[in-house]
């Protein structure tokens, strides 16, 4: 440390710098192409056609296009938003349950819960199970249906869900859970009252991962719908750029930005939550 007058400097080493530069590395890797499809979505069509970052005019009317010359966009979005709404709600639910069961209930077999969980995970569910799937769905009578990807989609990451859940739950001392069980305080209750307040980071980690996944899963999707009605978003998208209209660079990265955003705006509110989580264990196995 160094002081000049009444100023203070502080020496900064080279570690320091050098993570600096690093993290400031991988950020604009992320950030530019995001930066570029949304610059890409607002400029003209000749503008995006000649060499340049910044648009030279702003052109709002491509999001108007997509809108027009797709017309179950809006429909595709909500249901992506249910499926994805309702993916969350019963995963988040089920690993709750789950981690809790795993670290604070005494239960038989656990040990064999847990390797099955295990090995779950170095299984390509969404390619080995694929016709498996198909057939459950068919003898449900949910082929073709939007409901119908709900259960699928619950499946892909219930088992990562459980194991985040259950690395929460373990940094919860044993000693507060018999201590309500000592006041009289039932499994439920100590799980909704107790248990619930503390583990919302994590929580958080568990909605957040769920999203991601169901909000952009394609292969189940394009399998198990036919109707572009009943399909989401990702799927239409995939298959919308090869018949419908004059599809220029600035109009498909206009629907692309509608896609994305918002998993962008979730992840921007949930961002401290989500580290939080993560630093608390949600990663551990």
């Amino acid at each position: 440390m160094i002081n000049a007058g009444t100023q203070t400097y502080r020496r900064v080493s080279a570690g320091t710098i050098l993570r600096h530069v690093i993290l400031i590395f991988f950020m604009l890797i992320i950030l530019l192409p995001l930066a570029w499809v949304l610059l890409l979505s607002i400029k003209s069509i000749p503008d995006a056609y000649r060499p340049g970052f910044w648009p030279n005019q702003f052109d709002f009317s491509h999001y108007t296009y997509a809108l027009n010359n797709i017309p179950t966009l809006g429909r595709n979005m909500l249901n992506s938003v249910m499926v994805t709404s309702a993916t969350i709600v019963i995963t988040t639910a089920c690993a709750i349950l789950g981690g809790y069961a795993l670290v604070h209930l005494a239960l038989p077999g656990r040990a064999l819960v847990l390797a099955l969980l295990v090995a779950s995970l170095f299984f390509p569910t969404r390619v080995t199970s694929l016709i498996a799937i198909f057939e459950i769905q068919r003898g449900l009578g949910l082929i073709n249906t939007t409901a119908g990807l709900i259960l699928p989609y619950v499946t892909l990451n219930l088992a990562l869900s459980v194991f985040i859940m259950r690395g929460i739950f373990e940094q919860i001392s044993h000693e507060l859970v018999d201590a309500a069980k000592i006041d009289g305080a039932g499994a439920w209750r100590t799980l909704l009252e107790i248990l619930l307040p503390l583990t919302r980071n994590g929580i958080v980690v568990v909605i957040i991962v769920n999203f991601v996944s169901a909000w952009g899963e394609y292969l189940l999707a394009v399998t198990l719908t036919n109707d572009q009605e009943v399909r989401t978003l990702p799927v239409v998208l995939a298959g919308a750029f090869g018949g419908m209209g004059q599809w220029a660079w600035p109009r498909i990265a206009a629907v692309y930005v509608m896609a994305i955003a918002p998993g962008l705006a979730a992840f921007a509110f949930t961002q401290r939550w989500y580290m939080r989580g993560l630093q608390e264990g949600a990663l551990k196995l």
